[in-house]
């Protein structure tokens, strides 16, 4: 649909009055696009309009918006630069279009988890970490007789500012006595030195011991402390003639003795044995460093004051409580300040400059519903939408005029309560001369948007065709429109189509019952303070809350912690220890979880927690490795006549082992390309053309398809081509059963997004066969799933429950919570506010909480609202 059919309609775009002969003027024009599933694609979309990009997963918007239109742009960008500066640039690829007019420049905030260092904060990535230090450098309350510091100094990622001890990260790993000797009523010959290695090793450093006279019969608590911080801490390594004691037959050698610490930290740094490093590993403690109290910065930098609080403690305090902080001295007046033309001080004109600049950048991150964060809070521990909000607001003061702003699910990880603000904000980009493009799901704010390009039908072979595109209400006339039925619930026709994903997941009438309950006491960790929760088992638990009220630490780091603590880890599908959350957590290492679980553990087998962190690191990895279904596939292959024939077995049909795969590319498929003075490129392998294997295994066909050809399928076509091979048949029905039949089954894990990646682990888990009494833990399921696609997902995690398992899921999607048995709703607010269970009960029971901010929202979802 094109731009001339539907400008008259947009009075707020100013469209109606233009020139027929310029009818693409405010807009951009694409044309022929046809990237990844894009099917020759022609689409005019409004520029300084918010627009709405929607469709199935896989149906094809992400490669307009991102793939056509941001791409595009970036690539006009860097034509502009020097070619030897493009070198140092990375650079996206070249979109497959014919042309695209009327384009501005654009500018990607897409859903990238926090960078996985310890580093990286809240403040680095909003910048105001910068602005903060300035503060403390040029108007700080220094001590008597101290110089002044400049800002690198209050950085603990400089080498000026960092603690010498922890080198700026906070956080030492230490051994302590009690950690190394866990129980002291033992003697060292009974094992009271449990850090020690076990067999003829431990053996031998006792013998050395007793040589050099010490007591190793005595309980250890009874030696002198001298003596036990010696044997534990001593950097001697003293080499002693040892006869064994007990064995008169054995000869003398020579033994040298080794501390339990250095023991442990030898290990650790050149042990080839993951097994040994995981046994010394707990002996290890790892709390905030002694040296600097954990804030990473010198004792010069600490000493250094403003509004009586060292830039450690500033930086710990959530963004609302440092907005109240720094509000007194930005309210001074130029008279009050006037006396004081000093280059420092509280009072000073440099210090209400800043404050002013801190609390205006502060204030749109409150906006955004942010201010539970504090700006030390390390970045691997927030989600992608808060992400993704923290860059939303860096944008909002680059001040930038005329450019395209492609959002990726702006709303993801968003309470209902919380989208109001997100809206505003997104009005302010457009206000300010800019044009905003959202892909995204959520339909409330597609509801809201100026334009809507819808894309579709379906996903993968199934999409790729803009099926509408204009203001938002024409939708309605659109019955191919996967979205319209949830956009509008009461179509033109005066039907439902589809449904409310609460009703297609399961009818509110017949709710389970639960056949017990976890309980857990005295919970603490982050906002959790002495909380006491009880999740009911064998039922579908819904938990809800505004962001940042304690949902995630709750069920993913204290419930999985706990849970997995006690049972066996189970080498799952997901490929991670299910305890691998327990005790701290990345980037924040130094925060212990203290409670404990009272009942419940008994009835449960086994824990499985389903996230959405990729299934592979490399191209490598895709759907058919990771799902297993490839060892089948390539076992159908050496069982042919001529791959028997040519001596062929299974691995030869491997592309991650030498035989089979090009050596040229080493089965990547493509190969690096370095151009002198130009940036270097990727381009498919010169000698397989892409296909990943030498001529001679791609010689051996299966039912007329080679192997590059079977991984060239779509689940779907690849379930009718497998029908009759049993163990690739289960895997494509439940990749099917949970709505990705769109994908190919080599496409690489680089290549899927969250939702996808947690979608293919659940699919992984169901096809195994269901003993039941397991417990599942989603977070945020439903993230970047179109509503029919969360039917799907949701009808196969009723699926679990219905076969005796019990499923908690961390959630926003009301129509999801009100589908679901049991919910627990977090609140009131975010951060320090947040942490308590405000309200418990069926979806009908927490929809009546007075005190909620998510029952009014629940309450709509029940009466089918939209």
């Amino acid at each position: 649909m094109t731009s001339e059919q539907y400008a008259s309609d947009l009075p707020a775009l100013t469209l109606s009055t233009l020139d027929p002969d310029h009818s693409g003027d405010g807009f951009v024009q694409v044309r022929g696009a046809r990237e990844n599933n894009l099917r020759n694609v022609d689409v005019d979309v409004p520029r300084d309009a918010i627009v709405a990009f929607t469709g199935v997963s896989g149906s094809g918007k992400s490669s307009l918006a991102f793939g056509t239109i941001y791409a595009e742009a970036q690539r006009r960008y860097f034509e502009s630069v020097a070619p030897y500066a493009r070198r140092l640039i990375q650079q996206g690829h070249n979109p497959k279009v014919e042309q695209i007019t009327g384009l501005p420049p654009a500018v990607a905030l897409q859903q990238r988890r926090g960078t996985a260092t310890a580093r990286s904060t809240v403040g680095t990535v909003t910048t105001l970490s910068n602005s903060l230090r300035m503060l403390f450098s040029r108007a700080g309350s220094y001590p008597e007789g101290s110089g002044q510091l400049d800002s690198d100094a209050f950085s603990p990622n400089t080498a000026a500012g960092a603690c010498p001890e922890c080198h700026g990260l906070g956080v030492a790993h230490t051994v302590s006595e009690n950690s190394l000797v866990p129980d002291p009523s033992l003697s060292i010959r009974e094992g009271a030195i449990a850090a020690w290695p076990g067999a003829w090793q431990g053996k031998n450093l006792r013998d050395i011991l007793a040589h050099l006279g010490y007591d190793i019969e005595t309980p250890w608590r009874k030696l002198p402390k001298k003596d036990r911080d010696w044997i534990l801490f001593t950097e001697e390594q003293p080499v002693v003639e040892v006869t064994p004691q007990r064995d008169r037959v054995a000869k003398p050698y020579k033994g040298r003795f080794w501390s339990a610490r250095s023991y442990v930290l030898h290990t650790l740094a050149d042990s080839k044995s993951s097994a040994m490093r995981d046994r010394v590993l707990r002996f290890m403690q790892t709390g905030p460093c002694p040296r600097c109290a954990g804030s990473g910065l010198r004792a010069e930098a600490l000493a250094v004051n403003f509004a009586g609080k060292t830039i450690a403690e500033l930086n710990a305090l959530s963004m609302t409580e440092l907005a109240e902080v720094i509000r007194p001295t930005t309210e001074l007046t130029a008279a009050g300040t006037a006396s004081r033309k000093q280059s420092s001080g509280e009072g000073s004109e440099v210090a209400v400059a800043i404050t002013r600049d801190l609390l205006m950048r502060i204030t749109v991150l409150l906006d955004l519903g942010l201010g539970y964060l504090a700006l030390g809070r390390s970045t691997p521990t927030l989600s992608p939408g808060e992400m993704q909000r923290l860059r939303i607001a860096t944008q909002l003061r680059s001040g930038l005029f005329g450019v395209i702003y492609v959002l990726d699910e702006p709303s993801a990880g968003l309470h209902p309560a919380d989208a109001e603000p997100l809206l505003a904000v997104l009005d302010r980009l457009k206000s300010s001369g800019n044009s905003v493009f959202v892909v995204e799901h959520n339909m409330d704010l597609v509801s809201r948007a100026d334009w809507l390009v819808d894309v579709g039908p379906r996903a993968g072979e199934g999409g790729g065709e803009v099926l509408y595109s204009g203001p938002v209400a024409g939708l309605d006339e659109v019955p191919e429109s996967v979205t319209r039925p949830f956009l509008f619930p009461n179509g033109s026709d005066g039907t439902v189509d589809g449904g409310s994903v609460a009703d297609f997941a399961r009818s509110r009438g017949t709710r389970r019952e639960p056949v017990g309950w976890l309980e857990l006491r005295d919970i603490s960790r982050h906002n959790l303070r002495k909380l006491d929760a009880d999740f009911p088992l064998g039922v579908l638990t819904a938990v809800t809350g505004v962001s940042g009220s304690g949902k995630s630490t709750l069920v993913s780091q204290v419930l999985a912690g706990m849970v997995g603590a006690q049972l066996r880890p189970d080498a799952d599908a997901l490929g991670e220890p299910a305890s691998e959350e327990h005790g701290t957590e990345a980037g924040n290492p130094a925060e212990a979880l203290t409670g404990k679980c009272v009942s419940g553990l008994g009835q449960l087998d086994r824990l499985v927690k389903v996230d959405q962190k990729p299934i592979g690191r490399t191209p490598r990895s895709n759907l058919a490795t990771y799902t297993g279904l490839f060892d089948a596939v390539r076992k159908e292959f050496a069982a042919t006549d001529e791959a028997r024939a040519r001596g062929f077995d299974a691995g030869r049909f491997s592309f991650n082992v030498a035989g089979g795969r090009c050596e040229t590319c080493q089965g990547e498929g493509f190969v690096a390309v370095e151009l002198l003075f130009l940036p270097g490129s990727y381009g498919p392998c010169p000698e397989c053309h892409g296909t990943r294997y030498k001529p001679e295994t791609l010689e051996v066909s299966y039912r007329g398809k080679n192997i590059a050809e079977v991984l060239a399928m779509t689940v779907d076509a690849a379930a009718k081509f497998l029908a009759d091979v049993p163990a690739a048949a289960r895997s494509l029905q439940t990749l099917r059963e949970v709505g990705l039949g769109y994908l190919r089954l080599g496409q690489p894990a680089t290549e899927l997004s969250g939702g996808e990646a947690q979608r293919i682990k659940l699919a992984t888990e169901l096809q195994r066969a269901q003993r039941g009494h397991t417990l599942y833990v989603l977070d945020e399921p439903t993230t970047g799933l179109h509503p029919s696609d969360v039917q799907l997902l949701m009808a196969q995690l009723h699926r679990l429950v219905d076969a005796g398992n019990t499923v908690i899921v961390v959630e926003h999607d009301m129509d999801v919570v009100a589908g679901a048995d049991w919910v627990i709703d977090l609140g009131p607010a975010g951060g320090d506010a947040g942490g308590r269970i405000i309200a418990t009960g069926t979806p009908v029971e927490v929809a009546r909480s007075a005190e909620s901010r998510t029952a009014p929202y629940l309450a709509a979802a029940l009466r089918g609202q939209p």
